[in-house]
């Protein structure tokens, strides 16, 4: 079998469920050494039992992003164990609470801009000082409609995913002259719990599935295209093989 992945480490944050789950196990049937972190404990080891009893290779981590040391803790087993980080996809956050910016609880704004915004931060910070001195790596970031045009009552959630446009929109600057890609991806509708929590009246049925999703990071992964650096993709836009 065809494993255009094997030897390849990668990290993937929120990977317990939804569009982070399928792309751990996409990438880990591809061959690559998958790392990956995730809120419950439930969800990790499903994960994890999974792609293992499938002969896959997975390390499963119990971290809260927004923590700079337990982040470190992380990369630096990840590295340890493996030698390197090819690949981050950052896909780990939170949704928050869907209330006008005048009536939003101070409390769920701090637990947002925490997770979506500064633990992004941290694990792309302490993963691209990893791949500078190797002068290769990807960084792939699930961003979100409402990061790109502001639209009323999505909060802190729209804020965060604003910020993390700018981010790596700046990193990919800095990052260019060591041959590291960064971009960023709206998947757009997709069937997760977020999407349910954020449209309570919609159909589940309507829409894509997760796995559709991490098909498109995996071709984008696979893609050597100078263009796409420092790009913020949509799913819509991408062909079937990037």
């Amino acid at each position: 079998m065809l494993r255009p992945m094997k030897e390849k480490v990668v990290l993937v944050t929120g990977g317990g469920r939804g569009i982070g789950r399928a792309t751990v196990s996409l990438f880990a049937h591809a061959g690559a050494k998958v790392a990956f972190c995730g809120r419950s404990e439930g969800e990790r080891l499903g994960v994890a039992n999974e792609i293992t009893a499938a002969g896959g290779t997975v390390r499963a981590f119990a971290v809260d992003i927004a923590s700079q040391r337990e982040v470190h803790r992380m990369v630096s087993e990840i590295v340890s164990q493996w030698g390197k980080i090819d690949l981050l996809i950052n896909n780990a956050g939170v949704l928050g609470s869907k209330k006008t910016l005048a009536t939003y609880p101070t409390e769920t704004w701090d637990e947002v801009i925490r997770i979506n915004v500064n633990g992004t931060f941290y694990v792309t910070q302490a993963v691209v000082r990893e791949m500078i001195p190797r002068r290769s790596g990807t960084i792939f970031s699930v961003s979100s409609s409402v990061g790109r045009k502001g639209r009323a009552s999505w909060g802190a959630y729209a804020v965060s995913k604003f910020a993390l446009e700018g981010m790596m929109q700046t990193l990919a600057e800095e990052v260019a002259e060591f041959g590291i890609r960064v971009m960023t991806l709206n998947p757009e509708a997709t069937r997760t719990q977020m999407r349910a929590k954020a449209y309570e009246k919609e159909d589940p049925a309507t829409l894509k599935n997760p796995e559709a999703v991490a098909k498109a990071l995996f071709d984008l992964a696979k893609s050597s295209d100078p263009v796409l650096q420092g790009q913020s993709l949509n799913f819509s836009d991408l062909p079937l093989e990037v």
